[in-house]
């Protein structure tokens, strides 16, 4: 890192909360007026052979999710990366919501950052947006060397243009070398988006609510730590994280960090409520499954407290003997009406009223595979010492897997659910689904009285890709959806 000349943006180089008077520009004018958008056609979804023993690059998918289409639910196109070892993990548009009202801008490309490899590939999904096309490639020594930055996850678009990406680390997996990537319109390196020495204490998910002057970010843990599995002893040593950054937005301040302490271990997604508005939101920690919601004060500051909590299951057969849920994907409905997450390791989908944020109901549940589905050889224990597996819902055959990254559609009828987290840790806690590949799933949304209900016409095999059997993660449709876009 000292040989690294970091550069910084200045305060008036960025602005998160522009917008504009006109009616054109890409997304839609507010959260509600999404929900009315059209329904999806196309699923654009990040498939890994990294970490696999498959000597193949990872690619983007595209899924018929038309169920009037002869191709429906299945995997119609496939763009492979110039690589092999990316990790192709979360994605993100240049443009979106935040840019409605600048005619000038469209969402026509997806960024793809890699996890483990540092590149970050830019996809033109405008030319074809069934067969999309590879754009631009932003390779980590440039990074690197402009800013020490490396293990780039979340991308989101902002209101001048620009593309922010936080990441995760330095180039040797260190947690203190991490900080936010600016990338201009071009998708050219312009620096460090916080202060200097403002960085968090780890780095994950982030988003920003201008019409409060604030983006918060989340915690996982060190590169080094989390690439190579899970190591609960890792914890203790510190090397994951249980905290949020409070940054001033536009100008990259860290203006106070919140302790999460023993019951938010690890938080990972992060969600303001839609309405830009409100000044409330949600993460989901995930070692200690608890959804946490954070929101501001009387003085200006912001609190937390836990909104809901899965309690861990008594289990025989397994490496510890209780397993946490572990909380590894959420989202809110474009209405704020629903909150959505899952528990990767027991195997639910959970749908919770947060019509008050405060008191979040539970109104659904559904069971589509985890660690204690019937037929696993790990079994749960009630108080009584009663045995228990929990029934897999399924479609159309057995998997491997549980529940992990979802994704909703705008009128908050459909949920997609891939299975694939992350593959040192997918091989760690589900070898057979890293051997024989995952899933993709669609559940039916109750959104008047509240239920789920898995769709049984809907399952993409990704066991029978032509490459050999891949992982599925993030799910992205091209005009937008409730996880990527950020009304301003």
């Amino acid at each position: 890192m000292a040989s690294v000349a970091v550069e910084y943006t200045t305060v008036g180089e960025i602005s998160g909360g522009g917008g504009g008077c006109c009616k054109n520009g890409p997304g839609y004018a507010t959260p509600l007026d999404a929900m009315s958008g059209p329904k999806e056609a196309l699923l654009y979804v990040t498939c890994v052979y990294s970490g696999t023993g498959r000597e193949k690059p990872d690619y983007l998918a595209t899924v018929d999710v038309d169920p009037n289409s002869p191709t429906y639910s299945k995997v119609i196109h496939r763009l492979p990366v110039p690589h092999i070892g990316d990790e192709l993990h979360h994605t993100g548009w240049n443009s979106c919501s935040s840019c409605h009202g600048d005619a000038s801008a469209k969402r026509r490309f997806l960024v793809m950052p890699s996890l483990v490899s540092g590149r970050i590939y830019v996809v033109d999904t405008q030319k074809n947006p069934k067969a999309p096309s590879l754009h631009k490639v932003v390779e980590p020594e440039s990074i690197i060397q402009k800013t020490g930055l490396a293990y780039p996850h979340t991308s989101h678009c902002l209101a001048s243009g620009d593309i922010l990406v936080s990441c995760l680390g330095d180039k040797d997996g260190n947690a203190e070398g991490n900080g936010f990537l600016l990338l201009d319109s071009e998708f050219n390196v312009k620096g460090r988006w916080e202060k200097p020495g403002h960085s968090p204490l780890f780095g994950y998910d982030f988003w920003y609510q201008p019409r409060h002057k604030t983006m918060i970010s989340s915690s996982w843990g060190a590169p080094l730590a989390f690439t190579k599995g899970f190591d609960l002893q890792h914890v203790a040593d510190g090397l994951y994280g249980r905290h949020l950054c409070v940054y001033s937005w536009p100008d990259g301040e860290l203006k106070q960090t919140m302790d999460l302490g023993n019951t938010g271990l690890i938080p990972l997604e992060i969600r303001f409520l839609h309405d830009p508005s409100r000044d409330t939101g949600y993460v989901g920690c995930a070692l200690t499954s608890n959804m946490v919601r954070f929101f501001k004060t009387a003085d200006g500051s912001w609190s937390h407290e836990v909104a809901i909590s899965v309690s861990p299951l008594k289990v025989k057969n397994w490496i510890l003997p209780e397993m946490p849920g572990l909380i590894t994907d959420f989202l809110i409905s474009l209405d704020d009406r629903y909150l959505y997450f899952v528990n990767w390791l027991h195997g639910d989908v959970r749908q919770y009223n947060i019509q008050d944020p405060k008191k979040p109901i539970l109104s659904g549940q559904v069971w589509v595979g985890g660690l204690i589905q019937k037929g696993s050889l790990v079994v749960a224990e009630d108080e009584d010492g009663k045995e228990t597996q929990f029934k897999f819902q399924k479609s159309r055959k057995p998997t491997e897997g549980g529940p992990q990254m979802i994704q909703l559609s705008l009128d908050g009828k459909r949920l997609y659910i891939t299975n694939s987290l992350f593959s040192a840790w997918d091989r760690q806690f589900y070898p057979e689904m890293v051997e024989k590949g995952s899933h993709m799933l669609q559940i039916d949304v109750d959104t008047e009285n509240g239920g789920l209900a898995i769709n049984p016409n809907f399952f993409v095999d990704f066991s029978q890709e032509p490459e050999g059997p891949s992982l599925a993660h993030e799910m992205r449709y091209p005009g937008g959806d409730c996880t990527s876009d950020i009304w301003v």
